[in-house]
């Protein structure tokens, strides 16, 4: 079984949990595309959704879903989304699709969290996905300097790099840029992420610590749940 079809098959238990009348978060990427496509298909009645990208609401407009905003809907009964590593304890590094800002607005706007993925994102220690940073783009080289210094202080000798792609420099959906530390291993994400969020200009990282309620993780065999 491909690493899609695991996707898939967590994608599709995770919206046999949503219910009528719910509003639900909508996460970002591949698989919780997924999850957008089998909850679609549900098609319960009364039901929100806040997406946590333009893609994201793209695609589930393009299903049918009604939307809402964090504006309108400021508490969310549920959200769904995927992780490009779950740890210990469903720590997660998220950020991958470069929307961890709104991704973590909805995910702690919300009563539960439940993180879906292919069997390959579990990990014993978080770090082997480069984590994430979110930059405001104003003088963002002198906030990867200061990035650069906290990273050493973790033992992470490499700095950070600007995520590009073919088109140029990676923007989020909030004009900000993304700079991917390749961690190795992170002792202490805790207190990594501590040290990130004073950083002047720093904005988000993709350090997802005591958040997730539950995860499904797809597999050969079907779909393993982890609890913290």
């Amino acid at each position: 079984m491909s690493a899609d079809d695991q996707k898939r098959r967590a994608g599709e238990a995770a919206a046999a949990h949503v219910e009528p009348g719910m509003v639900v978060g909508l996460g970002t990427g591949s698989t919780a595309a997924w999850f957008v496509k089998a909850l679609a298909a549900r098609n319960l009645t009364g039901l929100r959704c806040v997406p946590t990208s333009e893609a994201t609401a793209d695609l589930a407009r393009e299903l049918g879903l009604t939307l809402s905003t964090l504006e309108d809907t400021p508490r969310l009964d549920l959200t769904v989304d995927g992780a490009d590593e779950v740890g210990p304890g469903l720590a997660l590094i998220k950020g991958g699709g470069a929307a961890l800002l709104r991704e973590k607005l909805v995910w702690e706007a919300s009563n539960r969290c439940l993180v879906i993925a292919d069997a390959a994102k579990v990990v014993k220690t978080l770090g082997r996905f480069a984590l994430p940073i979110e930059v405001v783009a104003f003088g963002h080289k002198t906030t990867a300097n200061r990035i650069a210094d906290v990273l050493a202080d973790h033992d992470i000798a490499m700095p950070a790099r600007l995520r590009q792609a073919e088109r140029g420099v990676v923007r989020t959906d909030g004009g900000n840029v993304i700079y991917d530390a390749a961690c190795g291993v992170i002792h202490d994400p805790a207190r990594l992420a501590s040290d990130l969020k004073l950083i002047t200009g720093v904005v988000e990282h993709g350090l997802f610590l005591d958040l997730a309620d539950l995860a499904l993780i797809g597999r050969d065999d079907g779909v393993e749940t982890l609890t913290p």
